[in-house]
């Protein structure tokens, strides 16, 4: 599947802030909010890979077209926004366009770049609900999945020399939908009211495959969490900082599963020697990757939440360093949430823990 077209808003919203310098791009508004705070793969994976300085010019593609706006200056000094048969294209005047920073949109999806190559389109997978959602009972296809049933496993087995069937993928396909920065995502219409404003401004149809993942992400992103939980979908970096910090302070630990091979075959891991607790307290904030045509992230914060570093040894040689979250208290959780399934527990007996897939992060308290 595939999100075909971004708006031509976007690209020249994008534009707009870029040539204005009206806000900090997202790696600097973190270095300036978290100045102590390493940044996870799961971050750097969805940036968009440039400095954003001010040698490098920016320009932003989208099909084709026949406007061209001009900040006044006829000399390769001022900013211009050339939107033709290459696309909108957004020079600042300093430096070669080839050097900074293009987001295309054509056939073939939305496509984000330096300026040294076309990228690959944005894909996104059919979506289905997700099983880190406590809120909902687990379907037929949730519980024939086996890399999402592995994920789950009891805190009593979280120690050295434990082995389990495991399989690390990413949550889902659409892993170069990069993030937007934080003005053009609140720019975008986010809500059930305004879904078929959305499915336009992507050219996304009616009806279609595209058109369900939408409205199930933004349903998902709606509803109510269970008691104690706070929680949030954010669609920029800025605003999981932003969100991260108002609940845990900036003194703070953000962390991502990483794998050294990715594998299509579930095989046995041994948990290896080096188990290590992340943060004091039984708080975090786990921020979870939806299926959108951009990066949007499901955030929560709850006070009964263990987060560790497993290192894992596959049977094949692959190394894990995975981040596991262990939830004290379920008992507000659905009773037949694939978690309950796999394991054979009820709600609120056992503390239930899983595996984070690639491109989730969990933020604790230093």
């Amino acid at each position: 599947m595939e999100f075909s077209h971004l708006s031509i808003f976007i690209a020249l919203s994008l534009a707009l802030v870029v040539a204005t310098n009206a806000v900090l791009p997202p790696e600097l508004y973190w270095k300036s909010k978290l100045p102590t705070t390493q940044m996870p793969k799961a971050i750097t994976d969805l940036l968009n890979p440039t400095d954003w300085t001010e040698e490098k010019s920016t320009s932003v593609a989208v099909g084709k077209g026949g406007v061209n706006v001009d900040a006044g200056k006829p000399k390769p000094g001022g900013t211009a926004v050339n939107v033709g048969k290459g696309g909108v294209h957004v020079n600042n005047g300093k430096g070669k366009p080839s050097g900074g920073t293009a987001v295309n949109v054509g056939k073939g999806g939305v496509n984000v770049n330096t300026g040294k190559g076309r990228g690959k389109p944005v894909r996104v997978a059919v979506g289905k609900r997700s099983p880190f959602d406590y809120i909902y009972a687990a379907t037929e296809t949730q519980l024939h999945d086996e890399p999402n049933v592995a994920l789950f496993f009891l805190e009593k087995n979280l120690h050295y020399g434990t082995k389990l069937n495991l399989q690390f993928t990413k949550t889902t396909s659409n892993n170069e939908a990069k993030f937007l920065t934080k003005q053009v995502a609140d720019s975008i219409p986010f809500s059930s009211n305004k879904v078929e404003s959305i499915l336009n401004r992507f050219s996304i149809k009616k009806g279609s495959e595209e058109a369900e993942i939408v409205k199930n992400t933004i349903n998902e992103c709606e509803e109510n969490g269970i008691k104690g939980e706070e929680k949030l979908c954010v669609k920029s970096l800025e605003s999981m900082v932003d969100f991260t910090t108002s609940k845990l302070g900036n003194d703070v630990e953000a962390v991502s599963t990483e794998v050294k091979n990715e594998s299509s075959e579930l095989q046995q891991y041994v948990i290896a020697k080096g188990v290590k607790r992340l943060g004091e307290k039984n708080k975090a904030v786990v921020c979870h990757k939806e299926n959108y045509p951009y990066a949007v992230f499901y955030c929560h914060k709850t006070d009964t939440t263990k987060v560790y570093s497993v290192p894992l040894e596959g049977v094949d040689g692959n190394r894990v360093k995975a981040v596991a979250v262990c939830h004290t208290d379920t008992s507000q959780w659905n009773p037949k949430h694939l978690a309950f399934q796999v394991l054979k527990v009820q709600p609120g007996t056992v503390p239930v823990c899983h595996f984070l897939p690639q491109d989730h992060v969990v933020w604790v308290s230093k």
